[in-house]
């Protein structure tokens, strides 16, 4: 019979707890358990010399006192994996939240795991279509890669984050798991329903530590979550698509943490060891010979500010990066990517082939210059500009209304059906714009719409009906 090793609590600030062992010293990353019912869990994070440790709570550590009795359980962090999680919500701890029944006999594993080896990691580059054309088109995403939603605060990096997961769910046979850091519960509890209405729920999993939450529960979320996804990688020999809302508060609640420890901040606030804890998250998404993670992470930036070393840092990790822009948002071009900011390393010629690249090249191109000339736009007005440009101008502007779409998830807002659009009639569109086939049709008649043939569909519906008024 195993002996139970107890410690006892000799100081409590905040969410920092010391604790006094007097047989065995407790590992890095032990779960301590403590309180009248054990309901403060407490994380080893330091070994302070060969009596004490330095944890971080889990919990709120409301009525902990000096003197307390801690138990020792001996290991880190479990999660439990298998498929008897699937169409659940979790919270940190492995309990489920979703007022569902209590899962009982389930395996369980550490949140600690290392990040597969590079033998073992697969060299091969596939396109993860989404069904969004501004992405598909410009900024491809890489199966069993990673990327990003810049944005700040309300420029809808939730609603595309949510409108994908309805688009691959519904196309892939893979699992979901969608992970919540640091994020509103009310976007959690929407999520769970409209996946449900979706019918896609049976292949998904989510896990929340919301914002009310210890920066400790925060912090650990990502780690089990990640256990999950390799599960069904390893174990299961499937796709996963992780999806993480928002790894800004990763970011956070680690600068949190390490502030409560009495680490000395490096760069404005941020925590010294930022780097390797964003490394040991990011590196276990991959691509192995078994199956592969997608992730796609929502990536909040301070002020708009992309030089922060939060932004900074997370740019280095992903394949793709898709930047939200506030001013895209504001002249109601949805969704508000920017597509001379956002940029993938799939945008090559040798994985995405020769068409598709100089198609998206080009309509770079004609939007670079339309940039330029805004100023001249602006100052001298549109009929000072040669004929030249301002073919250009109008290029760029069907462009800009095409590649916005309707979405579902948004569906019960704007009364516009949700489209789904694939690769090829997204770059038959551009192409034919490109080519100045729609010159003679109105922008609005591109604007929210999904292939290219429903903008003539629009102009002879806008026709008719004048005719109509006119009888």
């Amino acid at each position: 019979m195993k002996t139970s090793n107890i410690g006892i609590v000799i100081s409590v600030r905040g969410s920092v707890v010391d604790v006094q062992f007097a047989n065995q010293l407790p590992s890095i990353y032990n779960i301590l358990r403590t309180g009248n019912h054990n309901e403060i869990i407490i994380e080893v994070l330091a070994q302070l010399d060969t009596q004490r440790v330095r944890g971080i709570a889990l919990t709120t550590t409301s009525g902990l006192a000096r003197r307390m009795k801690v138990e020792d359980t001996g290991s880190t962090l479990k999660t439990p994996v298998g498929k008897e999680i699937l169409s659940r919500m979790f919270d940190v701890f492995g309990n489920t939240i979703d007022n569902g029944e209590k899962l009982e006999d389930v395996q369980k594993r550490s949140i600690h795991q290392n990040p597969p080896s590079l033998m073992r990691r697969s060299t091969k580059s596939e396109i993860f279509e989404t069904g969004i054309k501004v992405i598909d088109v410009l900024t491809p995403l890489e199966r069993g890669g990673k990327a990003g939603l810049f944005g700040g605060a309300g420029v809808g990096k939730t609603v595309l984050l949510t409108e994908m997961i309805h688009n691959m769910v519904g196309q892939n046979d893979g699992v979901s798991i969608f992970c919540g850091i640091g994020e509103r519960c009310r976007e959690g509890h929407e999520l769970y329903h409209d996946m449900k209405e979706a019918g896609v729920l049976p292949n998904m999993v989510m896990m929340f530590g919301q914002m009310n939450e210890p920066p400790g529960a925060r912090f650990r979320v990502g780690h089990a979550a990640m256990t999950m996804a390799e599960y069904f990688r390893d174990d299961e020999h499937r796709d996963v698509l992780l999806l993480v809302d928002n790894i800004f508060r990763f970011i956070q609640a680690g600068a949190e943490i390490s502030a409560l420890m009495g680490q000395m901040p490096s760069r404005l606030g941020y925590q010294p060891t930022m780097s390797t804890e964003l490394s040991r998250l990011e590196e276990r998404i991959a691509n192995t010979d078994t199956g592969a993670i997608t992730s796609i992470q929502a990536v909040y930036v301070p002020a708009d500010d992309f030089t922060d070393p939060a932004a900074v840092h997370t740019f280095s990790h992903l394949s793709a990066s898709i930047v939200l822009s506030r001013k895209r948002a504001n002249e109601g071009l949805f969704p508000a990517i920017d597509p001379l900011q956002s940029n993938s390393r799939m945008a090559t010629p040798s994985v995405i082939g020769q068409k598709h690249y100089q198609i998206a090249q080009e309509i770079r191109q004609t939007l670079a210059e339309y940039a330029e000339l805004k100023d001249i736009i602006a100052m001298l007005g549109l009929e000072q500009l040669s004929p030249n440009d301002r073919a250009v101008v109008a290029r760029a502007r069907r462009l800009e209304r095409f590649l916005t779409q309707p979405f579902f998830t948004t569906e019960q807002f704007t009364g516009i059906k949700g489209k789904s659009v694939s690769l090829d009639d997204a770059l038959d569109g551009c192409e034919r714009i490109l080519k100045d086939e729609f010159k003679d049709i109105p922008e609005n008649a591109l604007y929210m719409i999904g292939a290219i043939d429903e903008a003539k569909i629009h102009q002879k519906e806008a026709k008719d009906a004048i005719k109509s008024n006119a009888a």
